[in-house]
């Protein structure tokens, strides 16, 4: 039962109860507005029915990068560049494609603090791993942290605000202090896929002792994969045996 109980992220009934209650009184005194179209939202979602119809998914992809895949292969595939790599990480989970009107709404996110979409993002984001009943849940989400500049900058790490929604529905905890981003590397974005990895090659380190044996590392996007397999490798080395990678949009090669 305890072990259900975990995976399922369900939580004390009382708890429920309570949060069944705020969730109606917040629908009268706040109606969910959609965050793309701003028109009338879903109940408890700010994001309407017609707008999330819009939201590309990832449905046949690469178990572990999340690579498209053509429809013909099967759901959880590898693709070529896996079937040859060494694994650090042994399985993603992304379930939307980096497209219109989903990349809008994360550089709404990254850079016009539009905070609102990461709780409406990490909602789909839970809804669509729920559906995935059979998986095992990791014990802790460890979002990419961000170099100390580009916090001050921005005020907020956007991978910590979407991880925060998804760790509060799945019931798992989150934790952003074991990492950190030691030094300021350029936008991944615009990069070829060698030099991202150079780019980001050695950029964390361990803070704190690694008690988990099961993580989630937790991003916004993923294009290449360079930077969380660079997470990867020091979580590895920390003593994780089963990572994964969580993520709202994948970007094509």
């Amino acid at each position: 039962m305890e072990y259900s109980h975990r995976i399922s992220g369900c939580q004390p009934r009382k708890r429920i109860q309570v949060d069944s209650l705020w969730a109606s009184i917040s629908s009268v005194l706040w109606p969910p507005s959609c965050v793309l179209c701003q028109g009338t939202g879903q109940p408890g979602r700010d994001l309407c029915v017609a707008c999330e119809g819009d939201l590309i998914a990832n449905p046949v992809c690469c178990m572990r990068c999340a690579q498209p895949l053509f429809r013909t292969r099967a759901r959880r595939d590898l693709c070529g560049r896996c079937l040859g790599a060494h694994a650090i990480i042994e399985s993603s989970f992304v379930p939307y494609r980096y497209a219109y009107p989903l990349d809008r709404l994360i550089q709404r996110l990254k850079y016009g603090n539009a905070l609102s979409v990461a709780r409406v993002l990490g909602g789909l984001f839970a809804d669509r791993r729920a559906e995935l009943e059979c998986e095992q849940a990791p014990e802790l989400i460890v979002p990419v942290p961000l170099g100390r500049r580009r916090y001050r900058e921005r005020g907020f790490n956007q991978a910590h605000e979407l991880a925060r929604a998804v760790s509060r529905r799945a019931n798992i905890e989150l934790r952003s202090d074991l990492v950190e981003r030691m030094r300021e590397t350029p936008e991944q974005a615009g990069l070829p896929r060698r030099q991202r990895r150079r780019n980001v090659r050695g950029a964390f380190r361990l803070l704190r002792t690694l008690k988990a044996s099961h993580i989630a590392i937790f991003d916004d996007v993923v294009t290449t994969g360079s930077t969380v397999n660079e997470l990867a490798k020091v979580l590895r080395r920390a003593g994780a045996r089963r990572i994964e990678v969580w993520a709202i949009a994948r970007a094509g090669r």
